[in-house]
């Protein structure tokens, strides 16, 4: 059965190109409009399969509008913009598009944008259907939400996010992004996704496209047959073909160069390799898990990172929160990391002295879990006896207005300290919570963190 694709763009001349690419492709048209409500008619009467949405329409209601609506029936879209600035991709983003094409885009670029958004949809409605009908103790994996990671410590809401986001894709072959600063741990995310999948008794294959030599980046990634280049004495298998049967971790994604990224969309794709040197292509199984510190969105509004391999990777993201976003999991990461080099070490150090606790949640961890783990190990070798009293602060972080404790403060409760701060904090910036020169700024927290912290605190703000 054709899918009915319904478009919605107030251009006729573009409109009418749209349903010519569309056509020969096989699709069946259920609709050409240019504005919002007459959209809204078409899909009432038509229930189309997926709906190309132009942002800015004749009338009131923009396409952002529509894509509400459609969000609500389960119907999905993607957006088709001439103007693709930052605020609007921000703003598209906030409704989950399946797609997002720059106008003027070319034939072949619908059809690839299309073909994906079909994709993700279906794979989303298999991930729905796989958790209604076949709970994972049922497939004999182990439960994600009961075996989490070991090495991914915490129980605050936003890794709790995390592990239900883990759960959910693990036992699929869906493509994984995982998003998140540096030192976060989206290594151990993608770790414990393969690890609990049918793959886990397949290769892992880890690679830091950041470290791979320009000149040798296809023949780390695809290998090379023997005579292809001077110096390639012997044929070379590649990552990939390592990774066959199992999975492949391409980490810091956003640093692979232009002519890469076009190869790699053609393994995703296609399902195959070439070889450097070679000319038949070699099938691949494997799954692939990308993870990045950079905004991709960013990185497509400034040409450096293909529009098309983003929506092939972005299947399934995962957040990673920050260190500085979850503080409540210091205490347990500190006690974990603290057992770990005490007995790595052959020493005796059972706790942490409150005034290292203390700054331990005062600071705000640029090099979020990744930074904790270094200095508590640091600190664990320093140590001589059962007790760390001293960790090795950055010096930027010492000489902070307000770092000298006294002695009662060390006495007081850390909401106490949390809430004395986040007020300070409000009477230096006159009250304003987000913005330049605001508290959130100010603390170097985000401004929905921070708005969170006054409410359970219960902090009113002067007026």
């Amino acid at each position: 059965m054709r899918k009915k694709i319904l478009i919605v763009e107030d251009e006729a001349i573009i409109a009418a190109d749209i349903r010519v690419t569309l056509e020969m492709a096989g699709y069946d048209i259920c609709g050409v409009v240019s504005s919002v409500n007459r959209a809204l008619e078409v899909v009432e009467k038509q229930r189309p399969f997926l709906v190309l949405i132009d942002i800015y329409l004749k009338g009131e209601l923009t396409g952002i509008d529509l894509a509400h609506s459609l969000n609500k029936k389960d119907i999905p879209f993607i957006y088709l913009s001439a103007n693709c600035n930052y605020q609007v991709l921000e703003e598209a983003k906030t409704t989950y598009p399946y797609g997002f094409l720059v106008k003027p885009f070319r034939g072949p670029d619908l059809l690839v944008t299309l073909n994906i958004a079909l994709y993700r949809h279906e794979h989303y409605r298999q991930i729905r259907s796989d958790q209604s009908r076949v709970p994972l103790r049922e497939t004999g994996l182990p439960d994600p939400a009961r075996a989490a990671a070991p090495e991914i410590v915490g129980n605050s809401q936003g890794l709790q996010q995390v592990f239900g986001r883990i759960k959910q894709v693990a036992h699929l072959d869906t493509t994984v992004l995982i998003l998140g600063e540096s030192g976060t741990g989206k290594e151990c995310i993608a770790s414990r996704i393969h690890h609990l999948s049918a793959r886990r008794n397949k290769p892992f294959v880890k690679i830091n496209c950041a470290a791979l030599p320009v000149n040798l980046v296809e023949s780390e990634l695809f290998g090379h047959e023997k005579g292809a280049f001077t110096g390639a004495l012997n044929t070379k298998i590649g990552k990939f073909e390592k990774a066959n049967g199992g999975t492949i971790f391409l980490d810091e994604i956003g640093e692979m160069s232009a002519d890469v990224q076009v190869k790699l969309l053609r393994v995703l794709q296609e399902r195959e390799i070439e070889r450097v040197g070679g000319n038949d292509p070699i099938p691949v199984d494997v799954r692939v898990i990308a993870a990045t510190n950079r905004n991709l969105e960013a990185g497509i509004v400034d040409g450096n990172f293909r529009l098309d391999l983003y929506y092939r990777l972005n299947v399934f993201p995962v957040t990673v929160p920050a260190l500085r976003s979850r503080t409540e999991d210091i205490p347990l990461l500190v006690a974990h990391f603290v057992d770990v080099y005490s007995r790595k070490a052959g020493k005796n150090v059972r706790t942490v002295a409150s005034s290292v606790l203390i700054d331990l949640m005062k600071y705000d961890w640029p090099g979020n879990v990744r930074e904790l783990q270094n200095l508590i190990e640091r600190g664990v070798l320093m140590t001589e006896g059962e007790i760390l009293e001293n960790i090795e602060f950055p010096a930027s972080f010492l000489e902070r207005p307000g770092h000298d404790l006294s002695e009662d403060v060390l006495t007081k409760p850390i909401s106490e300290l949390e809430r004395e701060q986040i007020l300070f904090a409000l009477e230096k910036c006159n009250q304003r919570v987000s913005g330049p020169g605001g508290a959130a700024e100010y603390l170097k927290l985000r401004p929905s963190t921070l708005s969170s912290k006054i409410k359970r605190l219960g902090i009113v703000r002067k007026a």
